[in-house]
């Protein structure tokens, strides 16, 4: 696919479809099934096992028309996951902003949303803290509230606040509560 990728298509599509992943990449066959896959593809595909995946797809989902088995087959397809979380894709009205996890400062749970907030603006995506905490480099982005996840690099100092918490100023001079278990794994990460 040209701009995005298969995992980044399921994310703006409200109602998940049936999907069967092909690809030239073993190595994302876990993450294919963790989004409900019902089959997984590696290319060259050939034909029986191709069509293994289809009667397991059919047998699911119990097509009814040949047009629609036909049209869903050539989806399928075309679908290349990413290996990683590299950008996270977010659809603003009609608009689709491809953010790429480089301009990442912080993100914010806002109700059902996180907010990611990045060096061109702050745009809402619906998934979970729990899911970026799980599916970002733990290295560079770092849990340090329940509300909060931010770029270590990001952070110019840390200042005491009330007992046992902290706030962190960002260099997009954000202050961002830092909770005692978030400032334990933060001081872990910067080794200190």
């Amino acid at each position: 696919m040209p701009k995005i990728n298969g995992f980044e298509m399921l994310e703006l599509i409200d109602q998940q479809p049936p999907v069967i992943f092909t690809t030239a990449f073993d190595e994302y066959a876990i993450k294919a099934f963790e989004k409900y896959a019902i089959d997984y593809l590696l290319k060259p595909i050939s034909k029986p096992r191709f069509d293994q995946a289809m009667n397991k797809f059919l047998q699911q989902r119990n097509l009814k028309s040949t047009t629609e088995q036909e049209q869903t087959k050539k989806m399928l397809e075309t679908m290349s996951p990413s290996p990683s979380l590299e950008r996270i894709v977010v659809k603003t009205g009609s608009k689709i902003n491809v953010i790429n996890t480089d301009s990442l400062i912080c993100l914010e749970a806002d109700d059902d949303y996180v907010r990611l907030h990045t060096t061109t603006g702050a745009y809402l995506k619906n998934k979970t803290m729990a899911f970026f905490e799980k599916e970002l480099d733990p290295n560079i982005f770092v849990r340090i509230h329940r509300s909060y996840i931010v770029r270590v690099d990001s952070i110019v100092r840390l200042e005491p606040f009330e007992k046992e918490s902290h706030i962190a100023i960002l260099n997009n001079n954000m202050k961002v509560n830092v909770s005692k278990s978030g400032y334990s794994r933060l001081k872990q990460v910067l080794d200190i």
